[in-house]
């Protein structure tokens, strides 16, 4: 294959929302550094927006997909950080969500970053799509993941922002009026089907931690551990909840959708919509195929990176580059 010509391509890689789908941009960054691609410049919404922040940061992804490989992603839930006295505002007020990304970024600035990087949130009450690039990488990244109902919104400004998926799930039209005239599009938006519960698979990247990566694992730890209590707590309360009904849906064996699985469906069909019109203006779409994968399946992440590398690489190979 050809490789670009810089004097001649200006590329900016787009990286779209998609919850755990989303860590396929993991296998797709790994080949695009690996047949010499230069990325210019990465907008990232929702997951896109974690990922496109930690290549921002370092211009590699091996760290990300060797700490995502090696978590153990059944303990990772206990950093959810329950909002019972504010319920109606959100599941999660996303505290420990926020200290965690600082171990993962640690809280750099957008000016310090190698690469332009553009994060897109939503502003809740006009709807309106919000552009962050200054100030801190971390406050960023946490308002664009913010989940509709699942995450509280994050008071940025004067505005209350949540998931950037609903406003713009791949942000393609950013980098083009940035001045980027070659963009490739990571996209991992998922295709409705109907309903049926997920065949959940055992996690089988149990083993060591790689030495390089055990001060972050030592800190997850201590994150979980200090957040121990509330979490039992929160799992007794949703016991206790949800007991009354359960016989009656047993005896009518009812495999009725959960509230996350609601919540997820109706943001798929925002972005799977926006994301057809959106992917018109790319020059390069990689669509993983990871439409299996559902909202919080974040232990398959092995089979999610490796679906993002075959993918980009069979891509690439097919594509002449001049």
């Amino acid at each position: 294959m050809k490789f670009f010509k810089k004097e001649k391509y200006k590329i900016g890689l787009a990286l779209g929302s998609g919850s755990a789908r989303g860590l396929a941009h993991i296998g797709v960054l790994k080949a695009l550094k690996e047949n010499n691609i230069t990325i210019d410049m990465i907008a990232g919404s929702s997951i896109g927006a974690l990922i496109g922040a930690y290549f921002a940061k370092y211009q590699d992804i091996r760290g990300l997909e060797e700490i995502t490989l090696n978590m153990e992603f059944k303990k990772l839930i206990r950093l959810a950080d329950p909002n019972f006295f504010l319920l109606s505002k959100g599941f999660i007020r996303g505290k420990k969500v926020e200290e965690f990304l600082e171990i993962i970024l640690e809280d750099i600035d957008f000016k310090d970053l190698k690469i332009p990087f553009f994060v897109v949130s939503t502003d809740i009450e006009t709807g309106e799509e919000v552009i962050i690039n200054t100030g801190s990488v971390v406050k960023a990244v946490r308002a664009s993941i913010s989940l509709p109902v699942v995450f509280t919104p994050v008071v940025f400004e004067d505005k209350f922002l949540i998931d950037g998926g609903v406003a713009n799930p791949i942000p393609i039209d950013i980098l083009r009026k940035k001045g980027m005239n070659y963009i490739i599009a990571s996209n991992v938006s998922r295709k409705l089907k109907r309903y049926s519960k997920s065949n959940i698979k055992n996690n089988d990247f149990a083993g060591g931690v790689n030495p390089n990566f055990k001060k972050i694992n030592d800190s997850l730890a201590g994150l979980i551990n200090e957040n121990k209590d509330l979490f039992n707590n929160s799992i007794n309360f949703i016991k206790n909840l949800s007991g009354t009904n359960k016989k009656q849906i047993n005896n009518e064996r009812l495999e009725l959708p959960s509230i996350f699985d609601v919540i997820a469906s109706t943001i798929f069909i925002m972005e799977q919509q926006i994301s057809q019109l959106k992917l018109k203006d790319a020059d390069l779409i990689i669509t993983p195929d990871v439409q299996d994968i559902a909202l919080f399946e974040f232990y398959r992440a092995k089979e999610a990176i490796m679906e993002g590398y075959q993918k980009a690489m069979e891509i690439i190979r097919n594509k002449d580059f001049e």
